[in-house]
């Protein structure tokens, strides 16, 4: 008898270490990741390198949102994922067909999850879970991964016109995501600063796979970004998808964002009125350009001060455009949303309350921002010991009672400057007025800014003019879930 002793070239070689719809490469660490449109079935044994459970798919197939009665407004066909140099999963169904035909063979069958087409083997795929997938250095077969439509979405012209960093390249820049490098937490993930080779500093937003919404986000965000421009919006400078990480890489903002500066005591002598009016009409021309004048008509609906960030010049720039909305051609301005999104404080009534959005939404939230700018206070947090009031109802009582001066903060207020102020506030009241059609547009506000229109006419009683009011809703989960994302019916006007 002979006895013979073999062992594996790599971790990878032993079957099935990554579990289902995983993949193992060998010269990655750690070898093993989900295929995207993935994830950990269990996040705490995947992060103690205990893969065997595997992954499990994120967003449904077209088949099973059928099954589920899904609307002819949501039945998006399915699609594929192209995995190139693979060693391809056991057990497959083969048959001698063209490569289309396989194609379109997997597309009509709802059990088919794979496929994978090479000349002199045919048309090979799978209806099982896809175990045991390997990335090759060279050599192997494409695998088509089926994947539903809005875990492709981001695959296609949004990311061909971004810059692809490398996972590796982010490592080095950030010092492998050290905690000195963190610049902030957001719903979406974590934020941190990165230097590249060539000393170009960046910030880094890395999804957080604890988010359940992250992807969503992640994929709004890719898409509304890469089509815009102008110097009152971040700049996204590209993104970075490998296995289970995916990230946003932004210009970085020096300064930070202007929250710091209007809220922290030891900054907010650092902006005086004529910095923080330049910065109010900074913010107000990119809601402009947002609205009306870019190729997309968007609707922020996240707008509040910690995502307005400030370059070396101190300069706005509006970030955070995962909550974002588009619509789409000429007669759509106004949408429903069964979840509402966004920032407690900043959000319109008709929002709040009805899940109903507009550009009167972002108006609503730009007049917060105006009335926080001029006093140094947060609508959040502001509490008045005698009448309970909110910042908005603060302020319309001294409005009304000719109390200017106990608005404004008073390391700002100068003599000299006295009436562009009262303008700025009477300004953001008329933005903050319960009615969104008596608020008026961003075209409005900049000619108001700028003097343009002569005589203001009067505000109205703004929203939530008490923290009671403001806080009904909050406590109703029917109606509020903070910085998730929506599903939303688009309908004219």
């Amino acid at each position: 008898m002979q006895v013979k002793w073999t062992s594996h070239e790599s971790d990878c070689d032993v079957y099935g270490i990554c579990g289902a719809y995983a993949i193992c490469n060998s010269l990655k660490s750690p070898i093993c990741s989900c295929l995207r449109g993935f994830e950990p079935r269990n996040q705490e044994e995947w992060n103690r390198q205990n893969w065997t459970n595997g992954c499990a798919r994120r967003a449904p197939l077209q088949c099973e949102r059928d099954n589920n009665q899904s609307t002819s407004a949501e039945r998006k066909e399915d699609g594929f994922l192209k995995l190139q140099m693979i060693k391809v999963p056991d057990f497959a169904e083969g048959s001698a067909v063209t490569p289309d035909r396989c194609r379109s063979q997997c597309l009509k069958n709802c059990s088919c999850v794979a496929y994978s087409h090479e000349d002199g083997i045919g048309c090979m795929s799978w209806t099982e879970n896809l175990i045991d997938i390997q990335q090759f250095p060279s050599a192997g077969l494409d695998l088509y991964v089926r994947l539903a439509y809005t875990e492709l979405e981001l695959s296609q012209v949004e990311l061909q016109e971004l810059l692809l960093f490398s996972l590796e390249k982010l490592v080095t820049a950030t010092n492998n995501f050290h905690l000195s490098n963190k610049l902030g937490q957001g719903g979406f993930g974590p934020v941190y600063k990165g230097k590249l080779q060539d000393g170009q500093e960046i910030a880094v937003k890395r999804l957080s796979r604890a988010s359940g919404q992250g992807i969503q986000e992640f994929m709004n965000e890719v898409v509304v970004i890469s089509k815009l421009q102008h110097r009152n919006l971040v700049r996204l400078l590209g993104c970075c998808i490998e296995g289970d990480e995916k990230m946003l890489i932004y210009e970085y903002m020096p300064n930070k964002s202007l929250d710091a500066f209007v809220f922290g005591p030891s900054k907010n002598q650092l902006l005086d009125w004529m910095k923080r009016f330049s910065i109010i009409e900074g913010i107000a021309r990119g809601l402009l350009y947002l609205h009306r004048d870019s190729r997309l008509r968007i609707i922020h609906r996240n707008l509040k001060a910690s995502n307005i960030l400030l370059d070396e010049d101190m300069n706005p720039k509006i970030s955070d455009f995962g909550m974002a909305r588009i619509f789409r051609g000429t007669t759509e301005d106004q949408a429903n949303t069964s979840r509402v999104v966004g920032t407690y404080g900043y959000m319109s009534p008709e929002y709040a309350m009805q899940g109903l959005f507009s550009e009167k939404s972002d108006v609503f939230s730009f007049g917060v921002l105006v009335l926080e700018i001029v006093s140094g206070r947060r609508n959040s947090s502001f509490y008045d010991d005698e009448h309970a009031l909110s910042l908005l109802g603060f302020a319309w009582i001294q409005w009304k009672e000719g109390n200017i001066l106990s608005i404004i903060d008073t390391g700002i207020y100068d003599p000299s400057h006295h009436k562009n102020i009262l303008r700025s506030i009477h300004i953001g009241l008329l933005c903050v007025q319960e009615h969104a059609t008596d608020r008026p547009t961003m075209a409005a506000v900049i000619s108001m800014l700028n003097s343009e229109v002569a005589v203001l006419p009067p505000p109205s009683q703004p929203a939530f003019i008490n923290m009671l009011s403001s806080r009904s809703f909050e406590e109703s989960p029917r109606f509020c879930s903070i910085n998730t994302v929506s599903i939303t019916d688009i309908y004219g006007r």
